[in-house]
């Protein structure tokens, strides 16, 4: 069962969310203090955590830096006003989702569990008895490659920490490197279904993969069509 680590000052929020968590086999803990989520957190055996923005000791977008430093554990935001700003200063920050406040608990599961199936997952791929080994499971390039088994990224030898949907739009590029992908295309493939998102939340985590991804200068903007991945294929 998953584990869930949920931070809001609102201590009437947890336990009704945690029974209604329980009923998809996801086991929400709540915290009411930051420094005492962060003291669950390193106490390891959580899969993804839930930061509202408005919180004392530090907001959510400081308490999400803080994370951030150390794991690349998916995180959902849960903004007051549903804020466009607000928004993107978490995604900037790592967040892998967002959510205004009020919100449906049905939506909040749905929100996690795309979180975790991009963490676990791999893009519903199976390995399959195929015959071809590690080959099937690895996307090689010119100074990069994925592991899709491990869901890992190595750069020019070094592997990097990428957050769930770094990692899943760098798939979704390499698959398919030299198409563009639209904005569009890219938040429904992310999100799994058509989201009330705005194609801002796109830049913001092509920026953040492109710095993760540097020196190497592989993601190529087209001018109001979209992103695609610009680095030569090498055999398996």
């Amino acid at each position: 069962m998953n584990r869930i680590l949920l931070i809001d000052d609102d201590e009437n929020l947890g336990p009704p969310l945690a029974a209604y968590f329980q009923r998809f086999e996801l086991r929400l803990v709540h915290a009411t203090r930051p420094s005492t989520g962060l003291a669950l957190l390193r106490g390891g055996g959580f899969d993804a955590a839930i930061l509202d923005v408005m919180l004392p000791e530090m907001d959510g977008f400081e308490l999400c830096r803080t994370i951030r430093k150390d794991s690349d554990m998916p995180i959902v935001m849960l903004t007051a006003r549903g804020d466009v700003m607000d928004r993107v200063v978490g995604l900037e920050l790592g967040a892998d989702d967002y959510l205004p406040k009020p919100f449906e608990p049905r939506e909040l599961v749905a929100r996690v569990q795309t979180v975790l199936r991009r963490r676990s997952g791999n893009g519903g791929q199976t390995s399959g008895a195929t015959g071809h080994g590690q080959a099937q499971h690895e996307l090689r390039f010119e100074g990069l490659s994925l592991d899709t088994a491990r869901r890992s990224v190595t750069r020019q030898g070094q592997e990097i920490e990428l957050t769930g949907t770094e990692y899943e739009l760098l798939l979704l590029l390499a698959r398919e490197p030299g198409k563009v992908f639209s904005r569009d295309d890219i938040l429904s493939q992310l999100r799994g279904h058509e989201a009330d998102l705005y194609t801002r939340a796109v830049d913001i985590v092509v920026s953040r993969l492109r710095k993760k991804l540097e020196p190497l200068d592989c993601i190529k903007t087209l001018r109001n069509a979209g992103y695609s991945l610009a680095l030569r294929r090498l055999p398996a």
